[in-house]
């Protein structure tokens, strides 16, 4: 356990140019009191761990000290061949280097290590699009990748559902999601959202710019996919339901929508009374009509008012060929 923990000690130091006792003793787990004494057995080792004092002190490595990763385990090893997933790298234009990061990694392990790591990720594959998608094409992904890593500004001819424009952007990460890649950048005061398909020409400038200090990429994109879904489902709809109705949700629906959908208990008549979140009156009723006889909008007004019109219209239509049909 101490062996353990003094590693992911020596981690932390080498991938920090400085870290204070109490940092340490959060990620370690333990008592700052037990940090101490961590540094010391290190010291006594040969690693060269040095201590600096006052509000500004911690600790930190002599410079250019490295120690091999011959620490791993086999569980370790195989999460980090995990993380190298070749598609979306080849697409980054990181495909070589992540090979050759591979290759040392592998020189680097046991050979016992090894065989597990290399047996993992010949049996895991990451296939990102979803069903019965293609596979998004964003031809400048390696010039983005370059412009995030070395923080070069941008200027981009973007297509958005308003036309096309050109912007000037200080580009701050990357992200994947569902089979597409996404653009965060700051243009302006502002952080945006980009789709990185829809950048149809893209210029990396020599100027380079500074990251704000506050951004935090992860929870940027988390509170984003929040606001996306407030805007997506704006509507709750109040429905009766029937239990078919119920196992079809499950199917269809996405997933904030069965998360966030209150289904009562069955009444006597065999029917659930739900509140289901829905798109604006119009949109909505597409989504509420894929559930056929299973279920019958009760309220808001507007939306039951805007599917009446929509089955009215389907009635007539069928209607009207099933007349057709009789006087042929």
């Amino acid at each position: 356990m101490r062996a353990s923990r003094i590693l992911k000690l020596l981690m932390t130091l080498q991938t920090h140019e400085k870290v204070t006792a109490r940092t340490l003793a959060d990620i370690c787990e333990t008592s700052v009191r037990t940090v101490y004494r961590d540094i010391d057995a290190l010291s006594a080792i040969g690693v060269p761990v040095y201590s600096e004092q006052g509000v500004q002190g911690g600790y930190r490595l002599l410079h250019g000290y490295r120690t091999r990763l011959n620490g791993l385990s086999a569980k370790e090893a195989e999460t980090l061949f995990l993380a190298g997933l070749a598609g979306p790298a080849q697409k980054m234009g990181l495909e070589a280097t992540l090979a050759d990061a591979q290759l040392k990694l592998k020189a680097a392990l046991p050979d016992t290590v090894r065989h597990e790591a290399e047996r993992l990720q010949s049996r895991f594959l990451l296939d990102t699009p979803n069903w019965f998608s293609d596979d998004e094409k964003a031809e400048h992904l390696p010039q983005l990748m370059t412009a995030v890593l070395e923080q070069r500004k941008i200027v981009m001819r973007y297509q958005s559902w308003k036309g096309k424009s050109e912007r000037q952007a200080n580009p701050l990460g990357v992200v994947l999601k569902g089979g597409q890649w996404y653009l965060i950048a700051q243009v302006d005061q502002d952080i945006r959202t980009y789709r990185a398909s829809r950048i149809d020409t893209l210029t990396l400038s020599s100027d380079t710019f500074e990251r704000p200090d506050d951004f935090n990429l992860v929870a940027f994109w988390q509170a984003s996919l929040r606001r996306v879904e407030a805007i997506q489902f704006p509507l709750i709809a109040e429905v009766r339901i029937t239990a078919l109705g119920v196992k079809i949700m499950e199917f269809i629906c996405a997933s904030y929508v069965i998360k966030n959908a209150k289904i009562e208990p069955m009444d006597e008549s065999g029917w659930h009374r739900a509140h289901i979140p829905v798109g604006e009156a119009s949109h909505g009723c597409y989504e509420l009509l894929r559930f056929g006889p299973e279920l019958e909008v009760i309220g808001p007004p507007e939306l039951r008012a805007e599917m009446e019109k929509m089955v009215s219209s389907l009635a007539r239509l069928y209607q009207q060929d099933a007349a057709r049909s009789l006087s042929n």
